[in-house]
């Protein structure tokens, strides 16, 4: 009797069983600790967190690869090796140094100096297998040297992105920030480099932070930019919306807050080459394109800077549809420099190479507050504006003719 109601007594579990009920693997101690805050909430949630960091970047790129040694040489392992070595090499050189210093950490930086010319050695030899744990560490490794912060402009005039007068500042950290640049411009070049499996790493928000680096200062950086990007929007095409939605909010910053950005003449030469691709007939998205951000580009003042990347942008949208010279036409007399004389010799240039392409119909549009725009212009003291004016005013007085006027 006494065996049968100490039996009906509720035996207290073991630990290893509130553990498991608490969501975690009693032979997984990788955690080096348990701890349990309010019935397990604090464990379950690392062990989420924990699921969602492997799914970025996998468990085995962080722990396993430990055993590779990373100052060893890609000829000293065998081909099964150097996929864990290429890895191991790429999780070396996550560590950032001060380059402001030169005498600080000068050993640690040229060895990560020699394993990112190995590892740009290693990719350009193409033999490199990038399975989804080596484009997840090559990624990582990018953003972490790559995406940072720049320091405040501290620039005395209030025109805008970099101007004829300004001198560029170079980065110091820039003689290892070129070699990151060109291992990430060979990995989205690779012609094996399977785009399913990296565009879950080089993603929006990836290629949104790529983006904010256009504001940099050193020109060396911006052209290795323009390269990359440019190479990501061919490779690849479910990023091309976002990446035109993208710039397209960068010209809108600019021109109506800013007026302040050093990569527009950047942006501008890798949408010239986009929009020639363009398929006909043309997407309202890209008419959008022109009218909202193209040809409001004429107004800040630093358009110099970038006047050239933008009237071959838009050259290039008129030779898609020639309809759109009439609008580009209102664009520029909307625009029309009042005071800057420099700015309207640029203005009558792109006006004389629109016009060339304008249909008659387009012209009789446009054809009255066109030409006493260009009358005004005959008017200006400058020097250079009367025959440049005279050169705008017989390719319109060409077209008056034509059309009986």
């Amino acid at each position: 009797m006494l065996k049968q109601i100490l039996n009906k007594i509720p035996r207290k579990s073991p630990k290893g069983d509130s553990q498991d009920t608490a969501g975690n693997d009693p032979g997984d101690n990788s955690n080096g600790f348990q701890c349990m805050i309010g019935g397990g909430t604090f464990s379950s949630r690392f062990n989420v967190v924990k699921r969602v960091s492997s799914a970025v970047f996998p468990a085995s790129m962080m722990t396993g690869l430990d055993a590779v040694e990373p100052f060893m040489s890609f000829k000293d392992v065998s081909n099964s090796q150097k996929q864990n070595l290429f890895v191991s090499k790429l999780n070396f050189c996550c560590k950032v140094y001060d380059f402001n210093d030169p005498d600080k950490n000068c050993t640690e930086i040229n060895s990560k100096h020699e394993i990112l010319v190995e590892l740009v050695e290693f990719v350009s030899s193409g033999s490199a297998k990038f399975n989804e744990m080596a484009i997840a560490a090559m990624c990582k490794m990018c953003a972490i040297n790559l995406f940072r912060v720049f320091p405040p402009k501290y620039r005395s005039n209030g025109s805008g992105g970099e101007t004829e007068d300004d001198e560029p500042m170079f980065d110091p950290a820039w003689s290892h920030l070129q070699i990151v640049y060109d291992l990430l411009l060979r990995f989205v070049s690779y012609n094996s480099l399977d785009a399913k499996v990296a565009k879950k790493y080089v993603d929006h928000s990836f290629i949104s932070r790529m983006l904010d680096l256009f504001d940099s200062e050193d020109p060396r950086e911006r052209d290795c930019l323009k390269t990359i990007l440019h190479r990501i929007y061919g490779k690849f095409m479910v990023h091309r919306p976002f990446i035109r939605k993208a710039v397209s909010n960068i010209v809108y910053r600019f021109v109506f807050e800013t007026e302040r950005h050093n990569g527009i003449a950047e942006l501008l030469e890798i949408f010239g080459s986009v929009i020639s691709g363009f398929a006909l007939p043309l997407k309202e998205e890209h008419k959008i394109f022109l009218l909202r951000a193209l040809i409001p580009l004429h107004k800040p003042k630093s358009v110099g800077v970038y006047h050239q990347q933008l009237t071959y942008c838009v050259i290039q949208f008129i030779e898609k549809d020639q309809k759109l010279a009439s609008e580009v036409i209102k664009g520029l007399l909307k625009y029309w420099p009042l005071t800057n004389s420099q700015k309207e010799l640029m203005f009558l240039s792109e006006l004389e190479e629109v016009l060339e392409m304008t249909s008659l119909v387009d012209f009789q549009k446009i054809m009255v507050p066109l030409f006493r725009r260009i009358g005004c212009c005959l008017n200006s003291s400058h020097y250079q504006n009367v025959p440049i004016c005279y050169g705008t005013m017989s390719t319109s007085f060409i077209w008056s003719l034509k059309t009986g006027r």
